[in-house]
């Protein structure tokens, strides 16, 4: 018990040094927690951006298994950033990207964007919510983006693990895949929080999963 509240401390001093470290956070206005591994972040925020920041910025921390965003943004300064502004902002960020279909739409409340609509790919879902996550009074971003149906394949579980074996940045004898359908299912364990998002989009890459659920485990070594 000692020792895991030792190693829990220790997680909690590297993540609050990270975050100190990365030049998009004020680190001051955010508190972190550590329970087995599992950072919490909590305080108030400047940005989503900022957010986002912080968040990742955790993540990157050896040691750290999960991290529960309990972030709030509340701008420093007032603006005067209608919901309009942010409609037209939004729309025009979409529609920049190359990586987003035209199919992608959002929907504002407020300073909260809800991206709907239907594409062909995973990567095409996460670019659209990169384009907006750094836009000027947008406070939070719901991704509900769903991906269009796709025929099945016999080999589509041989060709994931294979996928995983030739990628430098993950351990493919402790990453297993099983495949339902279109549904794909990741099990295992992975030393970093960055091992076990990259098992995913490797898993997202094929062109028969409409739906990944990953259940790997983080554990540092």
């Amino acid at each position: 018990m000692a020792i895991a509240a030792d190693r829990d401390l220790d997680v909690q001093t590297l993540v609050s040094d990270e975050l100190a470290w990365t030049p998009e956070v004020d680190a001051a206005g955010i508190g972190v927690a550590v329970e087995d591994g599992t950072v919490t972040l909590s305080g108030e925020v400047d940005t989503y951006a900022e957010r986002l920041a912080a968040k990742h910025a955790a993540l990157r921390v050896r040691g750290v298994r999960a991290v529960i965003d309990n972030l709030s943004v509340h701008p420093k300064t007032a603006m005067s950033v209608t919901e309009t502004d942010i409609a037209r902002e939004v729309e025009r960020a979409l529609r920049a990207s190359t990586n987003v279909p035209d199919t992608v739409k959002a929907e504002i409340d407020e300073h909260h964007v809800t991206l709907i609509g239907e594409v062909d790919w995973d990567y095409q879902r996460r670019a659209a919510a990169r384009a907006v996550h750094y836009l000027r009074g947008v406070h939070t971003v719901s991704n509900m983006i769903t991906l269009a149906s796709r025929p099945t394949a016999a080999d589509t579980e041989e060709r994931i693990k294979n996928a995983f074996v030739r990628n430098a940045r993950l351990d493919a004898s402790h990453i297993h895949a099983s495949v339902t359908g279109s549904k794909v299912t990741l099990t295992g364990t992975a030393t970093s929080w960055a091992e076990r998002r990259h098992a995913a989009h490797v898993a997202w890459a094929s062109p028969h999963v409409t739906d990944v659920d990953n259940q790997i485990t983080v554990r540092p070594l």
